[in-house]
């Protein structure tokens, strides 16, 4: 072999990697560019913990790739040691058979990614083929395991990823997407199964799939439930010196099922450095995940706070910050809205007897569903109530209202059970409030945030809705397009005997001019509206 070795090709323009990481998936393809940056991040993290030695330098060191789909991880930490390990092993066919035999795992999360990766790392989807760049496996797949796994079907479900049978009990012609690592009681004794022997990597890295489609449910198409943290969890308990992988960052203050996860990593403190950009196709060009994603450094011997950057327009927002993960029950992810929430905090105090969220209905406030709709008009009706809904209001007989009936007679400030208005900032965060008078009803369309007994209050209450500052406090918990009565949390349950303004709101709460402008680059106007 030359130093024109075929790792080289990848250079060549376009690159493979770059043009599958476009495709939009559920499995989403990690570009080579973003890979190269969180192995950077991995490097500064290894030498900090090895008085500045050099990752790829190092020819003990063992990686693994638990998900891999395009083996662009173990492709691109080929390329590092390839050159880190020259002077060592000068001869660059046994520098090369030793890095693939003996430091680069896989483990493919399909069939076809598995032969994909194979042809990424080993150039040849056969690692004892002909044409591959290791010269010394004497098996087909080399260290980038792949056989078809079945799901453990337990009434309906699985027991270990929680698939639907119904949606995944397809047949041989099918992938199953019962993911190795995961379909087991034992995850150290089936990595050991799957190579071999008893394994211990120094990294664990990879981009494991984001979610498990489901069918059921009322919406088209179903629902999807989050998978990535089981890969997360699994990787944990093969006690790695570093594990580093890409997720949705919807964990951070939302999620379906990632309450128990959420808690579990804000409160680690082995979490090193955390990387985030809510706009996901800053990372994944050509992808829209809403929420954004992030990438996060864990590292088994740090013990301490975790260093947080945020990523927006192509750059880091501010200096990172190195801050106490779980501080809050959410993630905040920006920094510099830490330091306006802590006054906010100071001011009204951390339990909820002094915020919004105690006030906001539950969803469907009336237990009326979005897809009912009453008369056009009252005149047939011998006690008709106005039934707000989407698409328009109708009315509906008072005595058919499920719940709540009392809350007919109060004045009430509404708002939309869903706003998202793509990933640009300013931001809105919510649409605007609508102030119903009595003798009025809402379907699930809509949330009752508050009630009152006169017009003024309620007016007042509407404006307050509307300033940047109330809104910047819900969308500090808001990461998706769902609103509901915990996004206000941090919002102060204010007095409604005037109308506040931004301005009052600042004064009171000690918000510095540079702190205001923050919040205006995050959060645009809303004008009062009749």
């Amino acid at each position: 072999m030359t130093d024109a070795a075929p790792f080289a090709l990848f250079k060549r323009n376009p690159d493979v990697l770059t043009c599958i990481a476009n495709l939009s998936n559920d499995e989403v393809f990690t570009p080579p560019e973003f890979a190269g940056r969180m192995l950077d991040t991995l490097a500064e993290g290894w030498a900090a913990a090895n008085g500045g030695a050099n990752l790829w330098a190092d020819r003990s060191a063992t990686f693994l790739d638990p998900c891999t789909k395009s083996g662009v991880f173990l492709r691109e930490i080929a390329t590092r040691l390839i050159a880190g390990l020259a002077d060592e092993i000068p001869d660059l066919q046994t520098r090369v058979d030793h890095i693939l035999t003996r430091q680069l795992f896989g483990i493919g999360i399909t069939q076809l990614t598995a032969l994909l990766a194979r042809r990424s790392l080993y150039c040849s989807k056969m690692a004892d083929g002909a044409h591959s760049v290791a010269t010394s496996f004497s098996n087909e797949s080399g260290n980038i395991w792949f056989e078809r796994t079945e799901h453990d079907w337990d009434e309906g479900r699985c027991r270990y990823c929680g698939a639907g049978r119904k949606d995944y009990d397809r047949g041989e012609s099918y992938e199953t997407h019962a993911y190795a690592i995961l379909h087991t009681d034992n995850v150290p004794a089936r990595v050991a199964e799957l190579f071999g022997a008893e394994m211990q990597f120094d990294v664990i890295i990879g981009n494991p799939p984001y979610q498990l489609g489901q069918s059921g449910g009322e919406a088209i198409g179903g629902f999807a439930m989050p998978i990535y943290q089981k890969f997360v969890r699994a990787a944990k308990q093969l006690d790695p010196r570093f594990l580093l992988m890409v997720t949705p960052s919807r964990w951070f203050a939302g999620g379906r099922g990632l309450d128990d996860y959420r808690a579990e990593m804000l409160a680690d403190r082995r979490m090193q450095k955390l990387v985030d950009y809510p706009d996901a196709s800053e990372a994944f060009p050509g992808t829209q995940i809403k929420g954004g994603v992030s990438y996060f450094l864990w590292s088994s011997s740090w013990e301490g706070p975790c260093e947080v950057t945020t990523f927006q327009g192509g750059a880091p927002t501010g200096p990172a910050m190195s801050r106490k993960l779980d501080a809050y029950d959410i993630l905040v992810r920006r920094n510099e809205a830490v330091p306006i929430l802590e006054k906010v905090l100071a001011a009204t105090g951390r339990s909820g007897s002094s915020n919004l969220a105690a006030m906001v209905s539950p969803i469907q406030p009336f237990s009326i569903r979005t897809n009912f709709r009453g008369v056009a008009r009252p005149d047939s009706l011998s006690d008709p109530i106005r039934l707000i809904g989407n698409g328009g209001d109708t009315f509906i007989e008072r005595a058919d209202i499920p719940r709540n009936d009392p809350w007919v007679d109060d004045w009430k400030v509404l708002l939309g059970r869903a706003y998202g208005a793509g990933e640009a900032l300013p931001h809105q965060i919510y649409n605007y409030p609508i102030v119903a008078g009595p003798g009025t009803a809402c379907s699930e369309t809509y949330l009752v945030i508050s009630r009152f007994k006169s017009e003024a209050e309620a007016v007042r209450f509407s404006a307050y809705l509307r300033t940047r500052f109330v809104r910047f406090l819900v969308s500090l918990r808001k990461n998706t397009q769902d609103i509901y009565n915990e996004r206000f949390q941090f919002v102060p349950a204010l007095p409604m005997d005037r109308t506040w303004t931004d301005d009052e709101l600042y004064k009171r709460y000690g918000i510095t001019s540079e702190e205001q402008s923050f919040i205006n680059s995050m959060i645009r106007p809303m004008e009062a509206v009749d």
